[in-house]
């Protein structure tokens, strides 16, 4: 039935999976994806949204890279939003909500179109391993299939156990069962494993909602798209989303049912996401608050299913009812299906490298929520590096491993290799110390070369952003060579209230006022001359506004990068001995010992390392 070997097997076909299949196929290499139900492809098991903070600079740079997670958010979005848009540039956040529909059917005909790739429809039941390499995959029918390396992606499905109050069912998804086997395996090769928790809110029928009793919620009136590529466009018609909230009333009725709930009657041991807790936990913790918000989030474009995000739960599914009715506009709610809390197997993520291959077994890469992330985006970004470095293994090529400057994809794999995560792993703005480098509108500027090289972004994609980069950098150019008089500047700058000037002056000096904009520059006759007779986009001229205005902050960050990088390149030989260096602290040494870190750089920033410790490190490197 299938190839004598396959180059890259595939297993799941979620986010991280799907992400993985098409970067490995597209690469060159002979991909199986293998997943428990093909209908399923590229499913949103919880929010139909993609992006957020952070998140959407993550999906910005997987299009960048040549991955399908933009495109697909672009033809499938009813609704589009760049969160963040009072601050600056380093925080916006482009969003979409999806139509949940169309978003799997359009992963499952991106991929359907995708050479190099087959699929197939079974559990997966186990790993085959010689010699500590992987040389292949069993299924729950009994067949093996063979292949040079192999990417797991199993989500929320390893041993999954779905909680509804005091009912449990065993189950991966709401209507599918666990995936059984491969933990055992796992573990029996000397993987540590523990488990995890995530949980989804009920899904309510649209019709049955008073929408006037509540906020709306609409997209931007001058909507953006996540791709790079010119294969999508704009939405020209959005969806609206609507707020709502609970009060203390919804409250005391949800305290009801606590005793019953999973969350504290120690049904449920393992630790759930911290930045998106479930509504009894939000009332548990933050006692003194006597409302919360509710965004009420239609489920595509022509489906009545709404989904209650901010109202996550595993309570009874009768005190679930009983609460939302007391919520604004809920009275006469009707329930599509409750929600419930799932927990399910990872595998702490300090046993991988920086290419998500395992350091145990030779070809196995893990991917996803089986490294202890939560969200659609972080999963996505790990398939798509997975799904690169596997094929670059087969190719015997350099890996490719992206530095903290690099990308946000590059932050989130540094921390959960080098610090490992306890509870679900959710990446903000915060975690990224070079954000200003990081931004979503450079995302093409910062990748698509090295995905161009590797084989992945296509030619059209660089030249693109080669005539971007070209275009952004002559309007730059522009500003600092031509001067404006002041009875041109003066008009203008009255109106901001900024101070006006007596003399003519460089465009880029008045450029660089904070409260000068792109709109305002021009209303000066020879920009917009310019900007016509060289027909520049909207990314051309916010990408010059963003070089002329965060120049200083742009080239402090990369000078603090460059001192990074100058420790990055010093490597740590794969089975260097620690007792060697006697000056170590207990605690680096033991440290240092498990997670093995490429570089000094990565060991300086693993907890329990000290500046004095790396001291020593680098002494003895320079010996």
């Amino acid at each position: 039935m299938f190839e004598k070997e396959y180059d890259v097997i595939v297993v799941g076909a979620g986010h991280a999976g799907s992400e993985a299949a098409a970067a490995a196929a597209n690469m060159g290499s002979k991909t199986l994806l293998i997943t428990m139900n093909l209908q399923n492809i590229g499913q949103m098991s919880c929010n139909p949204a993609m992006g957020g903070i952070a998140k959407g600079q993550i999906v910005r740079e997987i299009d960048a890279m040549g991955g399908y997670s933009g495109i697909i958010s672009d033809r499938t979005a009813i609704q589009f939003k760049m969160l963040n848009k009072s601050k600056g540039p380093a925080m916006w956040s482009p969003r979409v909500q999806s139509d949940r529909m169309r978003f799997s059917e359009m992963w499952r005909l991106m991929l359907e179109r995708t050479p190099n790739l087959d699929f197939y429809q079974e559990m997966v039941s186990g790993i085959l391993v010689e010699n500590n390499k992987i040389v292949g995959v069993k299924t729950s029918l009994g067949l093996t299939v063979r292949a040079r390396t192999v990417i797991l992606t199993n989500g929320t499905f390893l041993n999954g156990l779905i909680h509804i109050g005091e009912k449990q069912l065993g189950g991966g998804r709401a209507g599918e069962k666990a995936a059984t086997g491969i933990t055992a395996d796992l573990v029996n090769l000397g993987f540590d494993s523990g488990r995890m928790k995530t949980g989804t809110p009920p899904r309510v029928d649209g019709r049955s909602l008073d929408f006037s009793k509540m906020i709306p919620q609409p997209g931007d009136e001058d909507p953006e798209k996540f791709s790079f590529s010119d294969e999508t466009k704009p939405l020209t018609n959005q969806r609206s989303c609507h707020m709502s909230h609970t009060s203390s009333v919804v409250h005391e009725l949800l305290k009801e049912g606590f005793d019953r709930s999973p969350m504290f009657n120690g049904a449920i041991q393992s630790v759930g996401p911290r930045y998106c807790p479930s509504i009894e936990d939000k009332i548990n913790r933050f006692a003194d608050k006597d409302r919360h918000q509710l965004f009420v989030e239609p489920e595509g474009w022509d489906t009545v299913e709404y989904y209650v995000n901010g109202f996550s739960t595993s309570l009874p599914e009768d005190v679930q009812f009983k609460a939302l009715k007391e919520c604004d506009g809920f009275q006469n709610v009707k329930f599509f299906r409750p929600g419930y809390a799932i927990e399910y197997d990872y595998f702490p993520p300090t046993q991988l490298k920086h290419t998500l291959e395992t350091k145990l077994v030779d070809g196995l890469y893990f991917a996803g929520q089986i490294n202890g992330t939560t969200g659609y985006e972080e999963a996505a970004s790990q398939g798509l590096m997975a799904g690169i470095n596997a094929s670059l293994k087969i190719q015997e090529k350099e890996p490719l491993i992206l530095k903290r400057n690099e990308a946000y994809i590059g932050v989130l794999i540094d921390d959960l290799i080098t610090k490992g995560t306890e509870e679900p792993y959710r990446m903000f703005t915060s975690r990224a110390e070079y954000r200003t480098l990081l931004r979503q509108d450079n995302a093409d500027l910062r990748l698509t070369p090295k995905a161009f090289d590797i084989g992945l972004a296509s030619e059209k994609r660089m030249r693109r952003m080669e005539e971007k980069q070209k275009d952004s950098k002559a309007l730059v150019e522009f500003f600092k060579e031509t001067s404006v008089a002041p009875e041109v500047a003066n008009p203008i700058l009255m109106k901001k209230d900024s101070a006006e000037v007596s003399q003519s002056d460089k465009m880029f000096k008045m450029f660089k006022r904070p409260e000068i904009d792109m709109k305002d520059m021009r209303k000066i006759p020879d920009v917009e001359a310019y900007i016509q007779e060289q027909k520049l986009d909207s990314e051309v001229l916010q990408q010059a506004e963003i070089q002329i205005k965060y120049s200083g902050y742009i080239e402090k960050e990369k000078n603090n990068a460059d001192k990074l990088n100058r420790l990055e390149g010093i490597k740590i030989p794969e089975n260097f001995d620690y007792s060697k260096l006697k000056s170590l602290s207990f605690e680096a040494r033991e440290k240092l010992k498990e997670i093995r870190p490429a570089t000094v750089s990565q060991a300086s920033r693993i907890s329990g390392v000290s500046p004095n410790d790396i001291s020593v490190m680098l002494v003895y490197m320079g010996r």
